[in-house]
């Protein structure tokens, strides 16, 4: 792949440390950000700081994200592209969720996309070109019971992709949505004992984080609008949205194939 510069988000665990280790080994500039330092430090131990950063970064918050694209684009001398890898999910009937539950999921894993797609975007114009890829889920695209939010803010930042590539598509500046199916990540095991969950182990098997991240560093190159992974379980998703009532038939035996797996 071509040299570039690019910053990372969620890089303390799961997909966003394997994609940032993936990179730096590949010899990209790379700024791996993360709420959490210790552990984002144990992501970038061994690394050469002269084509690397680390970074706190709090995704909520825009003057944040501000401070950290201009720190990037000082050490690098631009960005070329940015992942939004950075989210939270708590499980649960969507009733029983308490508001820092909700409110939470919303400003990390939609708010947070919003924030670094618009702190990004003025440089990306001002240097004629880049690429956002914005990491969401096979949960964009058809509903997920006890997922009700998490659900919600993956079809947003969905939406939000797909929109925001049609206003910058002139500027020379490529959106892609990632839509994985469940990956082995700390935010899978949270979900293991929680029967609400179930749905999320209805699929024939779990990702792995290096799946997604070479999906991910293949889409750097290839520039789509969308990634479905798997392919096959991101079309019966397409179909099943567009006929929700199907739901209704497919929940119960996705549910009961789920909480198997589960127990598993």
């Amino acid at each position: 792949m071509n040299d570039r510069r690019i910053l990372i988000t969620g890089c303390a665990s799961g997909i966003g440390r394997d994609l940032s280790r993936t990179l730096v080994a590949a010899g990209q500039r790379v700024m791996a950000t993360d709420l959490d330092p210790e552990r984002l430090a144990e992501t970038a131990a061994g690394w050469s700081s002269a084509r690397t950063r680390v970074r706190r970064l709090d995704v909520t918050d825009p003057e944040q994200w501000q401070d950290a694209i201009e720190a990037a684009e000082e050490a690098f001398g631009g960005l070329d592209v940015l992942v939004n890898v950075a989210g939270a999910l708590v499980p649960g009937w969507s009733h029983e969720l308490s508001d820092a539950a909700v409110d939470l999921q919303i400003d990390v894993n939609l708010k947070g996309v919003v924030h670094g797609t618009r702190a990004v975007t003025p440089g990306m114009m001002a240097r004629g070109g880049g690429q956002v890829i914005n990491v969401a889920s096979l949960a964009a695209l058809a509903p997920v019971s006890g997922l009700a939010v998490y659900c919600a803010t993956k079809y947003a930042v969905r939406g939000y992709s797909l929109s925001v590539a049609m206003e910058l598509r002139a500027h020379g500046i490529a959106v892609t949505v990632v839509c994985p199916d469940a990956v082995q990540t700390p935010m899978l095991d949270v979900q293991r004992d929680v029967e609400a969950a179930a749905m999320t182990f209805s699929g024939p098997r779990v990702l792995t984080a290096h799946e997604v991240s070479e999906a991910i560093v293949r889409a750097m190159d290839e520039r789509p609008l969308e990634v479905l992974l798997p392919p096959s379980r991101g079309w019966l998703a397409k179909l099943a949205d567009l006929a929700p009532l199907s739901g209704r038939v497919l929940e119960p035996v996705l549910r009961w194939q789920g909480r198997r797996r589960q127990r598993g």
